[in-house]
């Protein structure tokens, strides 16, 4: 049973950052899920699925998965990129592309 420790990304469709500052524990699956041959859906047994945590920090994570006996990877937390865009290059008379509406 393995254990991955991450902090998800930002909600590409909102501008808040709500959700993206805690650290997350995960189970990765221990067994392949299995396609139901009537119906289709998809299952499995692994129930540790199911199970996501949330951490204020990374060592309070780190110290729950050693402290419970659990083997984890750590993916390291990704800082995006900010990118400077200004209102007004919209209407510069040198832009690459012609602004018309």
């Amino acid at each position: 049973m393995v254990a991955r420790i991450y902090r998800p990304a930002r909600n590409a469709m909102q501008s808040g950052k709500g959700k993206s500052q805690d650290w997350v524990l995960v189970f990765e699956p221990e067994v392949a899920r299995s396609i139901d041959p009537l119906m289709g859906y998809t299952s499995s047994g692994d129930m540790k699925q199911q199970i996501k945590l949330r951490f204020d920090t990374l060592e309070d994570a780190e110290s729950y998965a050693r402290r419970e006996g659990i083997a984890y990877v750590v993916q390291p937390a990704q800082e995006p990129t900010i990118k400077k865009v200004s209102y007004p290059d919209n209407f510069r008379f040198d832009r690459k592309v012609p602004w018309t509406h």
